[in-house]
């Protein structure tokens, strides 16, 4: 029996952490499934790519973001803050990746 209770105690402190990646993964792929959305409603890819690109070349950058709204914004809020680019921890792809999606579509 303590090795069940060992497996549980790994397991319980485990279970966070995966629920944690799966949230930012989910995250991530809403970004992407949005992205396609837009463009099945436009019908313009182009505007959409040309946006994005706009948006990660604008010098602003957000200062009242928190981390728990930061899904709601459109580029990553804190980009000139975190620098890792396709983290597992991020809630935003890479604007470049997002991109390069939009020109495959």
């Amino acid at each position: 029996h303590p090795i069940l209770l060992i497996v549980a105690i790994v397991l319980v402190i485990l279970a966070p952490l995966a629920a944690q990646f799966v949230h930012f993964a989910v995250s991530r792929n809403r970004e992407y499934l949005a992205d396609a959305s837009a463009v099945e409603f436009t019908r313009n890819n182009v505007g959409l790519k040309n946006a994005l690109l706009k948006i990660s070349q604008s010098p602003q950058d957000v200062k009242n973001a928190k981390d728990a709204t930061a899904a709601m914004y459109i580029s990553n809020p804190f980009r000139n803050k975190k620098k890792k680019k396709g983290s597992w921890f991020a809630t935003h792809p890479p604007i470049e990746s997002r991109i390069e999606r939009l020109e495959n579509m």
